[in-house]
């Protein structure tokens, strides 16, 4: 009787194939992260806020070290493969650990240098905030409905809290265990829309396109030119600084805005073989000027970064009230 090999079964007889599925790593993923982010505070015009963010992303790499998750069972694993979707939808996946990582992460915020005046009773608010009212959040802040102010600001602390507890789980995840999800859009662990993608450079992964998930940290491959919103092949361009303002200074070679006539959104795809240190979720939040001008353009953005929620409907915003 003959076999019909399944995609994972010839990707497996095949050595040479590329990685298909890039887990987490914890141990040094929140480290670079923060070093990526100081880095590119140089000169921002949010350089404020980005330095926090590299402040926490500290804070989030020694949680990081702590925290213990569990890996999800063969019986849920079997179930997504089955039927082609993420393994953990992160709204209904809350693992309790995130609790112990937020207040860690609230009291390390608590002593950061220079701590914006207006996050003080946000740090407050989540210190002294129910466990029932914290989970109630965390599933809007995971979702996107959020509304008000008040959350709209507490939102980058909840999703960094989220962000160290998804990222731990998934990275104990194997490779095998990852479904082939329809659509192939979102993220195969646990169906976030990625923050961005990103041209690799080094290995088995040297020089193909992977979209990066801003909630659990899992990059999965994906053709170049192609929408990775909607998965369109035709009309697709690239935009950068230069193209959209000629003559402007600094434009960073490394972060395009890669556009879909057939969507008319955008996300921004970051170049390692232009700077090898780029990372996604970081260089997004570096490039708020690129956000602007594609705010002037048909193109919307695909989805936003989950440390700056106020980017879908005003990039131009402070980033804390």
């Amino acid at each position: 009787m003959q076999r019909i090999l399944q995609p994972g079964d010839i990707e497996a007889l095949d050595r040479t194939s590329p990685t298909r599925v890039r887990l987490p790593q914890p141990a040094s993923l929140f480290a670079e992260r923060a070093a990526r982010l100081a880095q590119k505070a140089e000169g921002n015009p949010i350089a404020d806020y980005l330095r926090f963010l590299s402040h926490l992303a500290r804070a989030q790499q020694h949680a990081a070290a702590s925290v213990q998750t569990a890996a999800p069972d063969a019986e849920l694993i079997a179930r997504a493969q089955e039927h082609s979707m993420p393994l953990m939808p992160a709204a209904s996946h809350v693992d309790p650990a995130w609790h112990g990582v937020l207040d860690q992460l609230v009291q390390a915020c608590a002593g950061a240098p220079a701590l914006p005046e207006a996050l003080a009773p946000v740090l407050e608010r989540l210190r002294t905030m129910a466990g029932e009212e914290r989970d109630t959040l965390a599933r809007r802040v995971l979702v996107g409905l959020l509304s008000e102010s008040e959350d709209l600001a507490a939102a980058p602390l909840v999703m960094a809290a989220l962000q160290v507890v998804f990222a731990d789980r998934a990275s104990r995840l194997r490779e095998a265990d990852i479904p082939y999800t329809e659509p192939a859009t979102i993220c195969p662990v646990c169906a976030t829309a990625p923050v961005a993608s990103v041209l690799r450079i080094g290995g088995q992964s040297a020089g193909l396109r992977y979209l990066h998930c801003g909630t659990c940290a899992t990059e999965w491959h994906m053709v170049r030119i192609k929408c990775s919103h909607c998965e369109s092949t035709q009309g697709i361009r690239y935009q950068g600084l230069e193209q959209l303002e000629p003559g402007a200074a600094q434009a960073d070679q490394a972060v395009l805005a890669e556009t879909c006539d057939a969507c008319h959104t955008y996300r921004k795809l970051v170049n390692q073989e232009k700077d090898p240190l780029g990372e996604p979720l970081a260089d997004d939040l570096a490039t708020l000027m690129l956000d602007l001008l594609m705010g002037e353009t048909d193109y919307a953005r695909a989805s936003m970064n989950p440390l700056l929620p106020l980017s879908d409907a005003d990039p131009s915003a402070d980033p804390l009230p």
